[in-house]
């Protein structure tokens, strides 16, 4: 039974990393074949970095990833905490208000957002669609994931410990920098990873706001696959699906010395 259940194991993950694996190899092919392989080289590393196309596309992602994750952090994390101050029926309805925008398919977030854009660009001369467009759908698709994040943190902390710092003189903004802020960061540094990621990795929602003029690397990844292959876009992903890695073995490495020291200060309490 062991044994069978490894293999099934095995088969999971070979299923899923195997055509990974197949890209990476293929990055590194000489020739433009997608079945022989002929020699190794970095010939289409090299393309790849002399493609401003791409480069620009890639500038693009990066600005928005990094604004709507950093706006989405602050605006979820102020909503978390006001949520989780509600009570009874009230908390309930913005819970569910919340989880629509996550379980919604993404056509339709990123069509009623263009049609918002669209409302709103009849109306006001010198409107366009582009990086504005394209940062404002961003930022409202990642918030409720932030919120999602920083939410059981909430739930978690000892609302003792913000209320004694109440009563010792701290004033609340103070008492919320110091006291709530150190208790909730670990949901606020997942909801920041998660929100840059997914707005790095989305195409449905960038694809209908973004204009002509800022285009996301997904969306300029598409336009590449209508064209005859190249094998740019294996280097590409190669590089995309490393940099995740990394930020994974990172996120991965700081909660498990975040577990070890609150252990440690579990044991030093006892």
């Amino acid at each position: 039974m062991k044994f069978l259940s490894r293999l099934y194991t095995f088969l999971v993950f070979g299923f899923l990393y195997a055509p990974i694996a197949v890209m990476v190899v293929y990055s590194f092919n000489s020739e433009k074949s997608r079945t022989n392989f002929g020699t190794f080289s970095l010939r289409w590393y090299i393309e790849l970095f002399s493609d401003s196309v791409i480069l620009k596309s890639l500038y693009i992602s990066l600005v928005v990833a990094v604004l709507s994750a950093l706006i989405a952090t602050v605006i979820g994390t102020f909503a978390a905490v006001g949520i989780d101050g509600m009570k009874g029926a009230m908390k309930k309805a913005y819970l569910t208000v919340n989880n629509i925008p996550v379980v919604n398919p993404d056509i339709v977030t990123a069509i009623s957002m263009m049609v918002l854009f669209v409302f709103f660009i009849t109306r006001i001369n010198g409107l366009n669609m582009g990086f504005g467009t394209l940062l404002i759908a961003h930022i409202t698709f990642n918030i409720p994931y932030v919120i999602l994040s920083v939410l059981p943190k909430l739930r978690g902390m000892d609302s003792n410990i913000y209320h004694a710092a109440l009563d010792l003189g701290c004033p609340p903004t103070k008492s919320f920098i110091k006291v709530v802020i150190p208790e909730i960061l670990p949901g606020i540094i997942t909801g920041f990873i998660m929100a840059f990621t997914l707005s790095l990795d989305d195409f449905v929602i960038s694809y209908f706001n973004s204009g002509s003029t800022a285009q996301t690397l997904p969306v300029t990844i598409y336009s590449m696959t209508k064209r005859p292959y190249s094998p740019k876009i294996n280097a590409l992903s190669t590089l995309l699906f490393i940099s995740v890695m990394l930020l994974l073995v990172v996120v991965n490495a700081r909660q498990s010395a975040g577990e070890k020291r609150g252990s440690d200060k579990r044991k030093g309490v006892r």
